[in-house]
């Protein structure tokens, strides 16, 4: 149990410096999308490469999008969401407020 407070007091701390929290944040959507097209991709039975074709794209880029290491353009997303015989929809969303 020791540990398990180590680490809430450290990334406490972590998350107090100035931009933290935008970086998670970018962090969590990158790799919220990287998922989404991987479960996508993967439904439709494509490889990596074969997706990477469609969209036009290598698949090394492929490959760092599903791991959510490169945050995407919105022409890029349209690229792939057309690949993965999808349509694209971006909305905003109100931010919760602390309680």
């Amino acid at each position: 149990m020791g540990e398990r407070r180590a680490w809430a007091d450290k990334r406490a701390e972590i998350m107090s410096r100035p931009g933290a929290g935008a970086a998670h944040e970018a962090a969590r959507i990158r790799f919220q999308l990287g998922e989404a097209v991987r479960l996508r991709r993967e439904e439709l039975g494509l490889t990596q490469a074969q997706l990477a074709e469609r969209a036009g794209l290598k698949q090394p880029a492929v490959a760092r999008f599903e791991a959510g290491g490169t945050m995407p353009t919105i022409p890029m997303l349209e690229r792939l969401a057309e690949a993965l015989e999808m349509r694209l929809s971006i909305r905003f969303q109100p931010l919760r407020k602390a309680s």
